[in-house]
């Protein structure tokens, strides 16, 4: 077998994604649950045990057993295949150990996925962002004596075949939240108050750097590709669809209806960074899958967050995910009544990091910041309206990228299906006279 080609990366945090639970299986060669045709065919023991070599130094390394499965079900995840594995291994010194991975690939096996998602340089972009910017602002916090951890780091990047190695962060008590419930006020200020410090030493680095982040330009709506784009007005469409159904809402189903003809425009009119505003490096993905906490065994209050998955991260407002976020991944209330009092906390610690870093552009005044994410607002809409079904979704049968992409039968099924949740319906019904009221339902905006 070939040596993989393989970066170590100095960390020895532990890493990742994704489940509710711990991995509890018993050791043996594979879950019986398993399914192998998301598995790349070198995603191999010997693989895993050239990595453990390499990280630990001891090319004597041997892995005694191992056990892989999937790290997520179906629906949870449509950025790439995540696979847990467990593997029991002894050292050049005879001691026995056992470790907790993710190995996160792309979508290979998949022709058609491949060939959507290759224009976003997903997985390049991603390794980047790991490998090269977050350090980077953990560096800026550090300048200013702010130790908190945003982010973990990666164990290893292996660019020949497009993957990240983690450890597991379960193993450190890291599960995800429930996205069916979204997220209470104190776990959403936990994620903002990171999200802020991101936003904020992302900004300084850019601006001490000449432009150094400007080139992470691919997010979902952007000026190089629309690939995304069928999946998103056929997703308007099924809100449309269900929204016509309420009594006394035609209207509003006639406007997303007639929204379509130019929803891309407007969707990459909010991507543009306006040089006007304060811009930064946005996360671009930002819901509640994308956020591992830790929580107090007694109390059960959350009592630390880590921000992970930086696929679509991409240069420009941080109304991106701030609109995304508060409109995907919220508990009901918050959602309908306190946005602005979560934008007024993350604008605190944006502004402070901002000004202890000594960042020499305009820092907006939170009125000004208002008037800069009201800009924005049409994704606001599109997060409440076309984002929030598919991430709230609870029937998993035919949940896959293919479904949110393709238009055949199967897939227009599925994307009524999450039109269907009832949560996703009281917030859309409240919400559409809204945005209606605002504006963000017109096709000239």
């Amino acid at each position: 077998m070939s040596t993989p080609d393989i970066s170590i990366m100095s960390s020895t945090e532990n890493l990742l994604k994704l489940s509710k639970e711990s991995f509890s299986a018993p050791v043996a060669q594979c879950d019986e649950n398993f399914e192998h045709s998301d598995v790349p065919d070198w995603l191999t023991k010997d693989y895993l045990e050239h990595y453990l070599r390499a990280y630990h130094q001891d090319r004597k390394l041997k892995i005694l057993r191992w056990n892989i499965r999937p790290a997520l079900g179906k629906g949870e995840n449509y950025g790439g295949v995540l696979t847990r594995i467990r593997a029991d291994y002894q050292t050049s010194m005879g001691t026995v150990a056992t470790g907790h991975y993710i190995v996160k690939t792309s979508f290979e096996s998949d022709e058609f996925v491949q060939k959507t998602m290759e224009p976003y340089d997903i997985f390049n972009r991603e390794m980047s962002v790991y490998e090269k910017v977050l350090p980077r602002l953990n560096e800026l916090l550090r300048e200013i004596d702010d130790n908190e951890q945003i982010f973990a780091e990666t164990l290893a990047v292996d660019r020949e075949r497009s993957a990240l190695i983690f450890e597991d962060l379960n193993v450190r008590e890291f599960i995800m939240p429930n996205r069916l419930a979204g997220l209470d006020m104190t776990l959403a200020k936990m994620v903002l108050r990171k999200l802020a410090k991101m936003h904020a030493t992302s900004a300084v680095l850019n601006e001490r750097e000449k432009g150094c982040l400007e080139s992470y330009d691919r997010g979902f709506f952007n000026r190089h590709t629309d690939n995304y784009m069928p999946g998103f007005e056929q997703l308007l469409m099924a809100c449309s669809r269900r929204v016509r159904q309420w009594e006394d809402y035609e209207l509003y189903a006639e406007k997303i209806t007639n929204l379509k003809s130019n929803y891309t425009e407007l969707g990459k009119r909010v991507f543009d960074p306006n040089p006007s505003h304060v811009n930064v490096l946005t996360h671009g993905d930002l819901w509640t899958n994308n956020v591992m906490v830790k929580y107090d065994k007694i109390t059960g209050e959350p009592v630390d967050v880590i921000i992970i998955d930086f696929q679509y991260a991409v240069w420009g407002s941080p109304a991106i995910d701030l609109h995304y976020f508060l409109n995907t991944s919220l508990e009901e209330d918050m959602h309908l009544h306190r946005q602005d009092e979560l934008i007024q906390y993350y604008y605190q610690t944006f502004a402070d990091t901002l000004c202890k870093l000594r960042y020499r552009a305009e820092i907006p005044s939170l009125h000004k910041f208002h008037l800069q994410l009201e800009e924005k607002a049409f994704y606001a809409f599109n997060s409440t309206c076309v984002i929030l079904a598919i991430q709230r979704n609870e029937e998993t049968e035919d949940a896959d990228f293919k479904a949110i992409m393709q238009d055949d039968e199967r897939a227009t099924r599925f994307k009524d299906t999450c039109f269907k949740n009832m949560y996703v319906q009281r917030v859309i019904k409240k919400l559409l006279p809204i945005y209606e009221r605002r504006g963000l339902l017109e096709v000239e905006q």
